[in-house]
């Protein structure tokens, strides 16, 4: 018996010696999988060159105010304009950085911040109610906002929590400042 529980804990502790570099390495790569082509499709629908949204962007990120107003972008507030652009360049940047590893813990806390706002502007904003938001410990796993959007927050929370992993630029960045600091005398 001595020797089977030795054996798992050899085992366990080569897993979590593995896991420091996995774990990171694989959540951007499901990141990659999974998230970075919805963000950057959703993206490329909301500006016409760099500074000028879409009425796909008004109507995504102000559906209520873009309804009022049949979708003319020129009805806009600037803040909501301000607010399209800006929201538009963190959808194209923010899975750009975390997929090539820069500034990542950074970039999954805007995602988050992200993520809330897109939950929040679907909710109030697009009214989606009822089974379409779902909730926790409810038997259905396939709720759009509760269900879904808290396994994609949870993705941004192991990148904040263990960084990029080592095939990254974060990796690359701390790698160059460890061998160019000053080494202290002992």
């Amino acid at each position: 018996m001595t020797s089977l529980l030795g054996r798992y804990d050899a085992l366990t502790a080569r897993l979590d010696a593995a896991s420091r570099w996995a774990i990171p390495t694989l959540a951007r790569l499901v990141f990659l999988a999974v998230f970075f082509f919805y963000f950057w499709n959703s993206a490329t629908l909301k500006l016409d060159g760099l500074f000028t949204p879409t009425a796909g962007a008004f109507g995504q990120m102000f559906p209520r105010a873009a309804e009022e107003v049949l979708y003319d972008l020129t009805q806009a507030s600037f803040f909501q304009k301000v607010v399209m652009v800006f929201g538009t360049w963190a959808e194209f940047a923010l899975p750009l950085a975390i997929v090539v590893g820069i500034f990542t813990r950074l970039a999954a806390l805007g995602m988050i911040g992200f993520i809330l706002v897109q939950s929040l502007t679907d909710i109030y904003g697009h009214g989606l109610a009822g089974a379409d938001i779902g909730g926790w410990f409810d038997n259905v796993a396939s709720a759009a906002i509760v269900d879904q959007r808290t396994l994609w927050v949870f993705l941004m929370l192991v990148l904040i929590l263990r960084g990029a992993g080592p095939i990254s630029v974060d990796a690359l960045v701390s790698a160059a400042r460890n061998r160019l600091a000053p080494t202290q005398p002992a």
